[in-house]
């Protein structure tokens, strides 16, 4: 939708400024008003190139993830999940977490917010994490008939959300390489 009249390096502001804008007020509080203030934009700009505020969010998420998984092969599938943590640092990681969780919320009350996030984040990165598994199937490591195959970003997802519920703790590298080769790679047979 984005009709791009805006430089790469303006684009990236704009979508810094809403991550930001996120993290201080939530999804409910943040408006378009607030993200044209931050900006230094109008808000008629912003509903020209967005058209919408789920629409801004879900693409400003996207921007921050501009890695396409399907690009990570390491050869392994254990090597794989590796890359993939060190895509980020810890203290972004925490950043992050926090912020999904904010937005998990906020879909409940939202269609649209649901559709945009569906539509421009979790569909794109539940097919990259997808080819990732494919490559392990095709490469022995994964029987294909393995039913936890189908159950593994809910795995990644539940230790997103159990780890600072159950241990008061971020998720971080440390944890999370401990889960995937605890429960993740063993519940494939890797």
């Amino acid at each position: 939708m984005a009709r791009s009249r805006l430089t790469p390096e303006r684009e990236s502001e704009l979508y810094a400024a809403v991550l930001d804008l996120l993290r201080e007020v939530g999804y409910d509080a943040l408006t378009m008003d607030a993200v044209a203030a931050r900006t230094h934009s109008s808000k008629a700009t912003l509903y020209r190139q967005w058209g919408s505020k789920p629409e801004l969010v879900a693409r400003a998420l996207r921007h921050n993830k501009p890695v396409d998984l399907t690009e990570i092969d390491t050869g392994s599938l254990r090597g794989d999940f590796q890359a993939l943590m060190a895509l980020t640092d810890d203290c972004q990681m925490e950043k992050d977490t926090a912020l999904m969780r904010g937005l998990a919320h906020a879909v409940h009350d939202n269609p649209d917010l649901h559709r945009a996030l569906r539509e421009l984040l979790i569909e794109p990165e539940l097919n990259g994490f997808g080819e990732v598994l494919a490559r392990a199937v095709r490469r022995g490591e994964i029987d294909p008939d393995n039913p936890a195959l189908e159950l593994v970003p809910h795995m990644l997802i539940g230790a997103f959300v159990a780890r600072p519920l159950v241990d008061d703790q971020p998720v971080d590298h440390a944890f999370l390489s401990a889960y995937v080769d605890a429960v993740v790679l063993p519940s494939l047979g890797a």
